[in-house]
């Protein structure tokens, strides 16, 4: 494999080059400026292990905001079969206006670190109010592709510079590979818990079994991962936390349901799922990689939203919208409703949702923010999709929804990051709100510099979004029209999306 020389002392120069250069959206058709925020700076030979290296990638990235503080990670420069090379990191320390990037320390071999792992996956970024420290869980990959542990890395000046990775302790399992990790704090000092830090995984080496790991020091230390009381199986949990302390989990099971769990216990055990809704998905078109998995978020009361890309409401299935259900408990969940980016009669199909809340609104009064990507014609092929980036919000916990906007496209998938299932922007993307605006990360792909396969960065909107006000959020979300819901459909495959 090739020499990632000069990766790091160029790595700071590059990033603070590119958080200056403003595009249209990419193209004409889309209407609001864009910065790029990162990218991918390594040189090195064509391969890892005879996997194709997607030189200039950034894929996948998860972002959260406290106060004024925005963070975002990242997959850089993404391989074929697996991973990157390294985990990104931008930064906005005035909600979402002006941005630094660099690069994760001490994470692969493959840029330049003293470590075991060869390439690194499934950035998540969080908070810990108590300890003032934020951090970002990764899984790393062996180069035999097996994922032994979860990452943290640690940063103690509000996101500036970050620590060397501390490890996870492994499961109790015969067959140990983990996946899909996604990392919350307890950050409301009134809880028993204040201070408990929660990672969601599963371990594909146990079918996908889901479990739950948690610290009390800031990450430096974490337990031994245990399972669900009904040791559920599935992928993608997002851990939430709830004021009285109380962590909620939706998740995709491996039965074609979107599902969840929960601690009221600091984390000591977790119960077994509750349902949240049956899946109905349409396969994309062009073989793009994507899944139902959730986005999730929680408003200021402790009401959880959860959202995925569903054809329920399309006569015959023949797209995908963007659907949600909310819960105060957990437990018991509403009817799922269509989000109204566009008419059901529409060509369009929508997936990789990423759902903000603002924390500092809740219940009828909620602030919700989607970012998303869709195609504007389902029916195409891998020559023909145009690949958008879109925007909506809603003013009122999801019950209403303003227009929605094109941030970013059309893209073609020739100008995204190949991978063995497909084409590939991310498995997830992300909205924080920072204040009362929006701000998001999406990776965008461009054309090339003559001689170069790709040119796909991370970017953000350049003035923080707005959410919707009464008078503009006319677009009623609805529950009506759903057609029978009989599990996952067309073109989904749990495993596919192993070890992103």
């Amino acid at each position: 494999m090739g020499q990632l020389s000069s990766a790091r002392r160029v790595a700071t120069a590059v990033s603070l080059a590119c958080a200056t250069a403003l595009i249209g959206a990419g193209s004409a058709g889309a209407n609001v400026p864009l910065t790029r925020v990162s990218a991918d700076p390594f040189t090195y030979g064509p391969a890892l292990d005879g996997a194709p290296v997607n030189h200039a990638t950034e894929v996948e990235p998860d972002t959260f905001a406290h106060g004024s503080t925005v963070v975002g990670a990242f997959q850089v420069a993404r391989v074929f079969d697996g991973g990157g090379v390294d985990v990104g990191v931008a930064r906005s320390g005035d909600g979402g206006r002006t941005w630094s990037s660099s690069f994760m320390p001490g994470m692969t071999f493959s840029s330049g670190a003293a470590s075991p792992f060869e390439r690194v996956s499934d950035a998540s970024v969080a908070f810990d109010a108590r300890h003032s420290t934020w951090l970002v869980s990764s899984i790393p990959l062996l180069p035999s592709t097996t994922v032994p542990t979860v990452l943290f890395n640690r940063s103690f000046d509000d996101g500036r510079t970050w620590s060397n990775p501390v490890t996870m302790p492994p499961p109790a399992a015969k067959r140990v590979d983990l996946d899909k990790n996604w990392t919350v704090c307890d950050n409301t000092s009134s809880s028993p818990f204040y201070g408990h830090c929660y990672t969601e995984l599963d371990n594909f080496g146990a079918g996908d079994l889901e479990l739950m790991s948690t610290s009390t020091d800031g990450g430096a230390s974490w337990s031994a991962p245990i399972p669900t009381a009904g040791n559920d199986k599935g992928l993608g949990g997002q851990p939430l936390v709830q004021p009285d302390g109380t962590v909620i989990v939706p998740y995709e099971a491996l039965n074609g349901k979107i599902a969840a769990f929960r601690s009221t216990d600091g984390g000591a055990s977790w119960t077994k799922s509750a349902n949240v809704s049956g899946i109905r998905f349409h396969g994309v078109a062009g073989n793009l990689r994507t899944s139902p998995l959730p986005t999730a978020e929680i408003d200021g009361a402790g009401n959880i939203y959860v959202a995925w890309e569903d054809c329920r409401f399309r006569k015959q299935c023949a797209s995908n919208d963007i659907v949600f259900s909310t819960s105060s408990d957990g437990v018991n969940w509403s009817a799922v409703a269509r989000i109204p980016i566009d008419p059901v009669t529409s060509t369009a199909d929508h997936f990789i949702p990423g759902l903000g809340v603002d924390p500092a609104t809740s219940g009828s009064g909620a602030h919700l923010a989607l970012t998303y990507y869709f195609y504007p014609q389902a029916a195409c092929d891998t020559s023909t999709c145009q690949l958008d980036v879109g925007y909506i919000s809603s003013p009122d916990g999801g019950a209403h929804w303003g227009d929605a906007t094109q941030l970013a496209g059309p893209m073609t998938l020739g100008e995204i990051a190949l991978t063995s299932q497909g084409p590939m922007t991310g498995d997830y993307i992300s909205t924080s709100f920072s204040g009362a605006t929006v701000t998001a990360l999406f990776p965008v792909g461009i054309v090339p510099a003559a001689g170069n396969a790709f040119d796909e960065g991370m970017y953000a909107p350049t003035t923080p979004l707005p959410v919707a006000t009464a008078a503009q959020a006319t677009n009623a979300a609805s529950t009506a029209g759903a057609g029978p819901v009989t599990g996952i459909g067309t073109g989904e495959t749990h495993h596919a999306l192993h070890n992103d």
